[in-house]
């Protein structure tokens, strides 16, 4: 149980990173036509304890992507749970704009879910079950807070401006604004290193990582031990590889230290294509 608690007291962090990547960084011609298809596989310490599909659709001027994931392994003995989420939006000048983000999550029989509707990076309607506690140490969430924000869907999609390679140090360096539907948080990235990286399926290639600083803003706990946690880290670090057909980067590996080994959200298959037409709205994935 130690160690379902201890996940859950990240999942938005990962999930940030994970599916975590920016509206507002790119330029002309950062998006032409691309999807992608992969499924990921979770492990703590070596040992499996989830697995996920994620399908990216890229055009011209929309774009949408789902996630649907599940425990499986020795956690499924001691924990139940699945989720999926779901994002949609317009591109704009070489800039993804979500206009709609849901989540929804079952562990052990309660239910998490987070719908939003957003414009121009500002939240206009939010529904969230169940409401956060009250707790008197809870950074107060204000209006302000909805403001300048993509959700985490759309924080796995990362534009890259230019005409030139996409796989470069300056890919890194930018912050994500990221709302959840409860708590407010960056994760500032930064240039480690280049990297190689091979799906069992789909892309073998180079990778750019970079490091992940987790800087909460406001709906946390600041005394609460996970928040600590990740805000002392510095060893989180996330790869990032390209979808064909387009200036878009996404994770193909985030790993994060932890007491008993690392955390780490890994492809297993990762099958991207260009597409010269315009792709189907995605409205679901389900893992297999």
């Amino acid at each position: 149980m130690m160690l379902s608690r201890w996940l859950a007291a990240r999942r938005g962090v990962v999930a940030a990173a994970a599916t975590v990547v920016i509206a507002g960084v790119g330029g002309e011609h950062a998006h032409a036509q691309g999807k992608l298809e992969a499924r990921y596989v979770a492990s703590v310490a070596g040992i499996p304890i989830g697995k996920g599909i994620w399908v990216v659709d890229i055009a011209e001027d929309h774009y949408a992507a789902a996630a649907s994931g599940g425990v499986t392994g020795v956690l499924s003995a001691v924990t139940s749970g699945e989720g999926s989420a779901a994002s949609r939006g317009g591109v704009h000048g070489g800039r993804l704009s979500p206009t709609t983000f849901a989540t929804r999550v079952t562990a052990d029989g309660k239910v998490d879910e987070v719908r939003m509707a957003l414009q121009g990076g500002t939240v206009k309607d939010l529904t969230a079950e169940p409401p956060l506690p009250p707790s008197p140490d809870r950074v107060a969430l204000t209006d302000n807070h909805r403001r300048g924000v993509i959700d985490p869907m759309t924080a796995g999609l990362m534009p890259v401006a230019g005409a030139g390679d996409v796989l470069t140090a300056e890919a890194c360096q930018r912050t994500l604004s990221i709302f959840d539907g409860r708590q407010r948080f960056d994760l500032a990235l930064s240039f480690k290193r280049m990297d190689k990286v091979k799906a069992d399926k789909g892309y073998q290639g180079p990778a750019v990582v970079c490091t992940v600083l987790y800087q909460p803003v406001a709906g946390h706990r600041p005394s609460r031990s996970a928040i600590k946690y990740l805000m002392e880290t510095r060893d989180m670090e996330i790869a990032l590889v390209p979808i064909a057909g387009t200036r878009v980067l996404v994770p193909f590996r985030i790993a994060i230290p932890t007491a008993i080994g690392p955390a780490v959200l890994q492809a297993t298959q990762f099958v991207t294509t260009s597409q010269s037409a315009r792709p189907a709205p995605v409205t679901n994935a389900k893992t297999q």
